[in-house]
Parts: structure tokens; sequence; C-alpha cells
């Protein structure tokens, strides 16, 4: 026990889901039990005994909720102070606070603290509640039946905080994980490219030397192979290894396994490529767009509903080079748990470029990848 209740101190908190769609919660939730307890005040007859001291610890503790997923503590700690205060009041008046049944929002603080708090937090927090409502079911004069579901309530809210954190832990983890493997194989294709780069240096090199007495124009064109050979090397090094920091061949052409993806619709959707104004692309560019297309088709043909065909148009815009992996599948597609969206941006992302994937406005579904073209001399 002492193992546990340590590796639970050290648990580490996880990222907190801090978007417009919480906040708006939070805010419908605060307003909402605000509403219930002062009209549960006003209305309930008989009053509740200090019926105002109870409203007034809800009042104040209510708004605490907005921290509850960023500073978990405060809340219960907020809580503990209201539920002492209440209980002070009951022992100087000889009357017990009533409570109100809009108190039941309490529960969320459990719950918070097992989906959000660090382990510290957690043990501690978890701690407090536990002494105010233990306290409160003992002192309470309620049927057995009442303290234990009461005490199942509590332990439910906890075990599905726990639950919600164990998943988005292991959701997190699976996305490092598709994050590293994407660069793990852009690494790859990196030192592919550069081993080709290398390979004609020290061809030329060799072929230079070979003819510097009897032809010194061949050793000059050989020089000027290495010189050009050495700035497209260095172009894709730079292009690459900065995002790759933390550390299967790619062919002569690879946007030729790129017009490979083409097949006709005898077992699936038909999938035609169409490439304009690329064949002057860096190396890594083009075995980038390769595996992006790859992992769009592959998903189109695996998820899409009703889709008879694939479009995949590869084009120059400038600078750029713009890849477009449309399906005309109709329905709610299914895209998995979108990992392979999350490897196809950091794809792009890594390569200085962009991704975007959703619902087209005439139907189907539709990936876009803008990448910079790549450079040959980097001098």
């Amino acid at each position: 026990m002492p193992t546990v209740l340590r590796q639970l101190w050290h648990l580490p908190a996880p990222a907190p889901t801090d978007d417009a769609r919480a906040a708006r919660l939070e805010l419908g939730l605060v307003v909402y039990f605000a509403v219930a307890g002062v009209l549960e005040a006003l209305l309930t007859t008989p009053a509740p005994a200090w019926r105002w001291v109870s409203l007034g610890a809800l009042l104040v503790w209510l708004p605490t909720l907005f921290v509850r997923r960023t500073r978990p503590l405060v809340p219960v700690v907020v809580f503990t102070a209201g539920a002492v205060v209440t209980a002070a009041v009951g022992q100087v008046s000889g009357t017990q606070p009533g409570d109100l049944s809009a108190a039941v929002v309490a529960l969320v603080i459990p719950y918070s603290l097992a989906r959000w708090a660090p382990g510290r937090e957690a043990v501690i927090g978890l701690g407090l509640f536990a002494l105010v409502a233990g306290t409160s079911l003992v002192v309470q004069d309620l049927p057995t039946g009442d303290r234990l579901g009461g005490s199942a309530v509590v332990v439910t809210a906890v075990a599905l905080g726990a639950l919600l954190r164990s998943r988005a832990l292991l959701q997190a983890r699976r996305l490092v994980d598709v994050r590293r493997d994407e660069r793990d194989r852009l690494a790859r294709d990196l030192h592919d490219t550069v081993a080709h780069h290398l390979t004609a240096i020290a061809i030329s090199a060799q072929a230079g030397l070979a003819v510097a007495d009897s032809d010194p124009e061949a050793a000059k064109k050989a020089l000027r192979r290495i010189d050009e050979e050495a700035s497209r090397t260095l172009a894709e090094t730079r292009t690459v290894v900065r995002a790759l920091r933390d550390d299967a061949a790619a062919p002569d052409r690879p946007l030729d396994d790129l017009a490979g993806l083409a097949r006709t619709g005898d077992d699936g959707p038909a999938v035609d490529v169409r490439l304009d104004g690329v064949d002057d692309l860096s190396p890594t560019t083009a075995a980038a767009l390769h595996r992006i297309a790859q992992e769009a088709v592959s998903n189109a043909r695996r998820h899409a509903l009703h889709a008879t065909r694939v479009d995949v148009r590869v084009a120059r815009r400038g600078a750029d080079v713009e890849l477009t992996v449309h399906d005309d599948g109709r329905g709610q597609p299914t895209h998995g748990e979108g990992y392979g969206i999350v490897g196809m941006t950091e794809r792009a992302t890594l390569l200085g470029g962009t991704l975007t994937a959703g619902s087209a406005p005439d139907g189907g579904w539709t990936v876009r990848a803008v990448l910079p073209a790549g450079t040959v001399d980097a001098r």
C-alpha cells in the first residue's frame, strides 16, 4: 500500500481541456446551480434552518468550478471552508443549517480531482472531501441505505474521473507515438535521399580523378557535378534536420510511386492520379507527398461511405506544391481515431507546410497539403 500511495503522490497532471466548449460548460453549470439554489432557498416549504447560510456557502463556492480543470484543489479547499463555517453556525445556534439539494453539484469535486489533479493534490483534495462528506453522513440522521448510497455515489464519481483520465493519457501517449513514428520515417527518407546524393558525389569524384591528367575539361565537369550534388544534399539536410533534433529506399523519382496509387474500381473506389508541373520537386518533398497521398487514399478506401472515386491532384503553386485527395463518399465518414491525419499533419509541418482535412462542401472528404517545392541550389 505505501508503494501505491507513493506512486499516486508523484502522478503527473494530465493536460487540461481548456477550450471554449469547456468554458461554456462550466458557465452553464455555475448559472444553473446558482439559480436552483436561490429558488430552493426561497420556495422550499418548510424552509430549511439557516437556509441563507447554506445558500451563501454554495454561491461562494460555485465560481471555483471555473478553475476545476486547471487548479482542481481550489474548489475542494473553498468547499471545506464553507462546510466549516456552516458547522460553526450550527454549533453556535444549536440548529444545524439544512442542506440544499442543489449542493449535489459538489460531486464534481471528487470527479475533478481524479480527472485533472496531479497526484499530490488529488490525495490531499480527496482526503479533505472524504472528511467533509464522511462527517456529514455520520452527523445527519440518515438511514443506513442513504449513507451507503451516498458513499457509492462519491466512489462512482472518483472512478469515472480516474477512468477518463486514464483514457486521455492513453490517447496522448498514442499521439506521441504517431508523431515519433512519423519523424522516424521522415528521418529514413532523409537518409535515403542524402545517401543517393553522396553516391553521386563519390562517383563524380572518382571520375574526375581518373581523367584529371588526360582530360582537364572532363575533370571540371566532374567538379561541377560534385558541386551541384553537394548543394542538393545540403538543401535536403537543412530542410528536414531542423525538425528532427529530438531524436525502404527512396526511388530516383519518388513521384513515380505516387502515380502508382492509381487503380480501377474493381475492389473499391477507383483512384485517379494527376500530376501537373512537378517534375523538378525536391526529393524530400516528393517523398513526403507520396507518403501523405498514400495515407489519404488508404483512409478514403477504408472509411469513406459509399465512395466510388478518389481523386489525387498534385500541382505547383509558385514556390509551393499542393496535394489534394478528395473522395465522393456520402454520409458521415468514419475516419477512425484520427491518428492517420495526425501523422500526415506532422509530416507536412516538419517540412514547413500545412495540412487540412475535413468534409467538402459538395460532399465527401478532402485532404489538402501545401508543401515547399524545395530548392536545388542552397549556396
